[in-house]
């Protein structure tokens, strides 16, 4: 880290003052785009998509749980693998307790993956996640949002991932869809994201970005190569104290 500039508080109090002219702007124009993420067409949901939950079959609609709106959660766990995504897991951890609070905003969250439940609900106890994920590996719904690709997508060189505006590097990836059923129960998926669009999820990230080191990530193989589970990190290593006896 470079040395930076020590200057008095009133210095510092000026500078700060001069960055928050952008961060308003940045606040303003974030306001703007969520308006027109809301002026979004819908798309109707025809498919009758199935999934096998904690107390059995669910249907799409079963999800919202009464309620109008519903986020879904993508969840990179492929069928063969025995644990989800280490990176998954990350923004997972975030949105764990939120669920109480979306729901007081008539808006249910769930996680969906395609490995079999009885996976997701063992990874779910040894993480102490408590949200409702369900399976989708005996249906379309994740080749259908574009989180999983089969490999003849893939070798034909049809997987679109991210609106084709991303490189595909997997054939299961990350991503977030909303959908909106309602009175007479009819499903509409209004919004998904992927890739850096999932960044404003992460508040662990957004928390590291308001500190002198940021997010620490030059240099690594990728960005999130230092992801691990929350239970693998290692104890951090003890710092040399500036002062000695």
């Amino acid at each position: 880290m470079s040395q930076h500039k020590i200057v008095s508080r009133e210095e510092w109090t000026a500078a700060r003052k001069a960055l928050m002219v952008g961060e308003k702007q940045l606040t303003q124009a974030r306001e703007a785009l969520s308006r027109q993420r809301r002026e979004l067409p819908w798309v109707k949901v025809d498919k009758d998509y199935v999934f096998d939950g904690p107390g059995g079959k669910v249907t799409l609609g079963d999800l919202f749980k009464g309620r109008p709106q519903l986020v879904v959660q993508h969840v990179m766990f492929a069928p063969e693998w025995d644990a989800a995504c280490k990176s998954c897991s990350f923004w997972v951890d975030g949105f764990e307790r939120m669920v109480p609070h979306l729901a007081a905003r008539d808006t249910t969250m769930v996680a969906i993956s395609r490995a079999p439940l009885a996976k997701l609900e063992a990874f779910k106890q040894r993480m102490g996640w408590s949200f409702d994920w369900v399976s989708s590996g005996e249906n379309d719904f994740n080749y259908d949002y574009a989180v999983s690709f089969t490999p003849e997508q893939i070798d034909a060189g049809n997987a679109q991932y991210n609106y084709g505006t991303t490189p595909l590097y997997g054939p299961e990836l990350p991503g977030i869809s909303v959908f909106y059923r309602d009175d007479a129960g009819t499903v509409f998926h209004t919004y998904s994201t992927f890739a850096r669009g999932l960044d404003m999820m992460n508040a662990a990230y957004h928390y590291l970005d308001l500190t002198p080191l940021g997010r620490h990530e030059e240099g690594l193989p990728y960005p999130m190569d230092w992801v691990r589970l929350r239970d693998q990190y290692q104890p951090a290593p003890v710092q040399a104290s500036c002062c000695r006896s």
